[in-house]
């Protein structure tokens, strides 16, 4: 009598310093279809341990992220939507499945995501020249101030759209020589895996994003205390989320901006692009050069 073939289903890994390690914490959380409830996959529940490992790649990636050159920095992120763009049909239903989304929905999800990376990814080259700037001084120096990445962010992506939330946070943090540690969404965590695959194979140095899965509320308490996290970039708008973590970032003055949207549909919008954002994860250096005789 022939036997019936199991399906080999997922366990979706985090994505850590280019690598795809198991939760150390040994906890795993269950993903079902919305519609049917029938059993998707695993995927990690992340620790403290977790993120203090996140927080160590993306430190140890930042020297050479930060040196490489904006063209080549565009580069890769327009490769990464490139990989994005070939796998847009398999995303596409994965977010369907996951949120109940028709699927031509899930589809124009997909696509503004490809879109991003690729909007994204022209500012690489542009956005130092457009925001710095040749400033008049009493004396006989030219003056330049130019924006400079601040270090390691974190990134708390919207529930929903949980894959151009995420897309979009992270571009934007990564464009300007930025590392980045980003946390799912809750709801919808799948996809942020299935893009780390993306990104491992699109040439983005190993450390340079990492993602992790699990609820929020257990990790807050450690990304606004810990230490070496230059940044915090929330989205999840979340107001309980956002007061934790400015409250913890007042003991060591690292900075908390909240890029969240009032609408699930604004992430599709310019207001979600804004420029200017990324200067939320900029610092502003000073130059003095004296005009020669």
């Amino acid at each position: 009598m022939p036997h019936q073939r199991l399906s080999v289903l997922k366990t979706y890994k985090l994505y850590l310093g280019g690598k795809f390690p198991r939760t150390e914490s040994g906890r795993y959380m269950t993903a079902t279809d919305a519609k049917t409830g029938e059993h998707l996959a695993h995927y990690c529940h992340a620790s403290r341990k977790d993120f203090r490992n996140a927080v160590v790649a993306a430190r140890s990636a930042f020297p050479g992220w930060r040196k490489t050159s904006p063209y080549l920095k565009g580069q890769i992120l327009y490769r990464a939507a490139e990989m994005l763009e070939s796998r847009s049909r398999t995303f596409a239903e994965e977010i369907s499945a996951l949120t109940g989304a028709p699927l031509k929905e899930a589809s124009a999800e997909v696509d503004a995501s490809i879109d991003r990376l690729v909007y994204f990814a022209g500012w690489t080259d542009k956005y130092s020249q457009i925001f710095s700037s040749v400033n008049p001084v009493a004396s006989s120096h030219f003056n330049f101030t130019t924006p400079e990445p601040t270090g390691v962010v974190v990134a708390l992506a919207p529930e929903s759209p949980g894959l151009l939330g995420l897309v979009t946070l992270i571009a934007q943090t990564i464009l300007s020589g930025n590392t980045v540690v980003a946390l799912a969404s809750e709801t919808a965590p799948l996809p942020a895996i299935s893009l780390a695959e993306v990104f491992a194979t699109s040439d983005i140095p190993g450390g340079v994003i990492n993602i992790l899965t699990g609820p929020h509320a257990e990790l807050v308490p450690w990304i606004s205390s810990h230490m070496d996290v230059n940044a915090v970039i929330d989205g999840s708008g979340n107001s309980q989320t956002l007061e934790k973590l400015r409250e913890g970032a007042g003991d060591n003055l690292k900075r908390v901006h909240s890029h969240a949207l009032k609408n699930a549909e604004d992430w599709f919008s310019e207001s979600a692009c804004d420029p200017y954002r990324i200067l939320d994860t900029a610092e502003f250096k000073t130059a003095w050069h004296p005009i020669g005789v």
